[in-house]
């Protein structure tokens, strides 16, 4: 008589954030970082809880939970008794972004040229070209919403590459890290928008090539591209933000 077998029963672990494709909390957290990475809500932005949630027409433990997660991820920062604001990176965040993201990218790219499909190099080749018009289209607006759904497609670009590289782990790495997220987050800070108008056509066309070794020079040298221009972007940028306001206690409907 054949006895069933035994069901190992996993133990819960409770969720930094509700793991729920629409909870509250979820919903607040994609909002706010959206607003951040549009501009809406920029670098050194007081964020108050209270008026948050009313503008998102939810309660404030969702919103207090999303700013929470948002800090961990290095998006915010807080301090007691002081209150919550969009982080204003510094010279070594960004460096070390730069770095964390060129080791990953670059491998990424290397891996690329050696294992994608001849379809999926004629598709990045496409996808390159979109991008650069979409990028010069960019220098004759303002609208962010636009800006948003450009800088949304440079990200599918990238992790597409990382995808075709067959290595998932690598590819998880890169949206772990979040390091196309904080190149966005510095981009749309110092509103740098120029670029060649073959910029991801040179990368994607390197890429399609197949030789590994010019595939992860050409993304090197693509990550490090404009990195000078952001740093005195953002250093012009910490010099005028309003710093006795960061010291300032915060207003009662912030807490």
């Amino acid at each position: 008589m054949n006895r069933p077998s035994a069901r190992r029963v996993r133990p819960k672990t409770a969720p930094a954030i509700s793991s729920a494709p629409h909870s509250l909390a979820a919903r607040a957290y994609l909002k706010i970082r959206n607003q951040i990475l549009k501009g809406e809500l920029p670098v050194g932005m007081a964020l108050a809880r209270r008026k948050l949630a009313a503008a998102l027409n939810i309660s404030v433990p969702p919103v207090s939970e999303a700013l929470q997660r948002l800090e961990r991820e290095g998006l915010v920062e807080s301090k007691p008794r002081v209150g919550t604001r969009v982080r204003i990176p510094t010279r070594r965040d960004i460096e070390d972004r730069s770095l964390v993201r060129e080791a990953l990218e670059t491998q990424a790219a290397r891996l690329f040229a050696e294992r994608a499909t001849q379809a999926e190099k004629r598709e990045l080749r496409r996808m390159g070209r979109r991008i650069d018009r979409l990028y010069a289209a960019c220098e004759k607006t303002s609208n962010r919403n636009f800006l948003f759904s450009v800088n949304t497609y440079h990200m599918k670009l990238h992790l597409r590459i990382a995808e075709c590289a067959r290595c998932p782990a690598l590819r998880d790495a890169i949206e772990k890290e979040q390091v196309l997220i904080f190149n966005w987050l510095f981009d749309t800070a110092v509103e740098r928008r120029a670029l060649g108008s073959d910029f991801h056509a040179r990368l994607t066309d390197a890429l399609a090539a197949g030789v590994p070794d010019r595939a992860a020079r050409a993304m090197r040298r693509h990550i490090r591209y404009g990195l000078n221009e952001v740093l005195a972007g953002l250093a012009k940028l910490c010099d005028g933000q309003n710093k006795p306001g960061w010291r300032h206690k915060r207003a009662a409907d912030a807490k």
